[in-house]
């Protein structure tokens, strides 16, 4: 069963995924020795959503959920963030994926343990795709992520993508790789590039790009894309920032933003596309919109949680 859905009124952007209950550990250590977690919400397409809608911009995200604690508990966060959950699936059949994540305090990657398999959101399928509320965004962002879940959900992406194409959406999509989901990594490129292909703005990390490419430069990787119709291509190069080339040829490196103290790295991939996104749906220059996702992306590391460190319009500011 679905929630109340509300008048559809014109949606920025919508995406779809796979939410998580997330307990991250309050002291440091081996996850099986840790008594205390704090309880957040994840996932790579919700991060996205909940930076957009923290902007200012009218955000839908399309899931399922199970009919337990985290699903209420998904929900609450959605409205909280002012998300419409319109197309939010409430699913007795299957249960709600949760996650833990222990606690770096040198700033390297946490280690994370997934327990997601046969979740509600793993049966997202092409029966999900309404094209009434998908067709009241103007823009979709698709994620590696929710394409790595399930063949059926693979395949909705794929339906997505196709659909918002012929209605002449924009579309961004972010590879967000995760080899452990897929059956085989020639499975994973030969898919994650047929989404590529339909993107406009593909954002790949370097070590992604790499991989799906079978190329090792930043400008090769784009090229790759460019001429398979992308329009553009934004790479991110760690602590370097990120470099981007069009269709036209304009090309450039923009350097990252300065960060002291690493506190969790989950979720700035997912801080940049925001900053990416949002800019180009106001019509910023890609120039200002890469800046914009830099400067997001390293506000992302300075918070524990996977999109607590996303900002406010207010906290943004007015630079790009």
């Amino acid at each position: 069963m679905k929630p109340e859905t509300p008048s559809l009124s014109a949606l920025d952007a919508v995406t779809f995924g796979e939410a998580m209950a997330m307990f991250v550990a309050d002291q440091p250590g081996d996850l099986a020795a840790v008594e205390h977690f704090t309880k957040r919400i994840a996932g790579a397409e919700l991060n996205v959503a909940v930076g957009l809608a923290r902007l200012g911009l009218n955000v839908g995200w399309a899931s399922r959920i199970g009919d337990d604690s985290f699903g209420r508990f998904t929900l609450q966060q959605l409205e909280k963030e002012g998300i419409d959950a319109g197309q939010v699936t409430v699913d007795n059949r299957y249960p709600t994926g949760f996650q833990l994540k222990d606690k770096q305090l040198d700033g390297t990657d946490p280690t994370v343990e997934y327990f997601r398999k046969g979740s509600a959101a793993s049966h997202l399928s092409p029966a999900d795709f309404n094209p009434e509320y998908f067709g009241a965004a103007r823009h979709l962002h698709l994620s590696g992520v929710a394409a790595a879940l399930s063949a059926e959900s693979l395949a909705l992406s794929r339906h997505a993508a196709r659909e918002m194409r012929r209605m002449g959406k924009t579309i961004s999509f972010d590879p967000n790789l995760r080899p452990v989901l897929w059956p085989s990594r020639e499975a994973m490129v030969s898919a994650l590039n047929e989404l590529a292909f339909q993107a406009d703005w593909v954002l790949p990390g370097l070590k992604e790009g790499q991989i799906l490419t079978g190329e090792q430069t930043p400008e090769a990787i784009a090229d790759f894309y460019l001429a398979q119709g992308v329009k553009a291509v934004i790479i991110k190069t760690g602590a370097d920032g990120a470099w981007y080339k069009t269709a036209s040829g304009e090309q450039a490196a923009v350097p990252a933003f300065r960060v002291e103290n690493v506190v969790d790295t989950v979720g700035a991939g997912d801080g940049f596309a925001v900053g990416v996104i949002s800019a180009l749906l106001e019509g910023l220059p890609l120039a200002q919109a890469v800046r914009r996702g830099n400067r997001i992306g390293s506000l992302a590391v300075q918070a524990v949680g996977d999109s607590e460190g996303l900002p406010t319009r207010d906290q943004l500011g007015d630079a790009p």
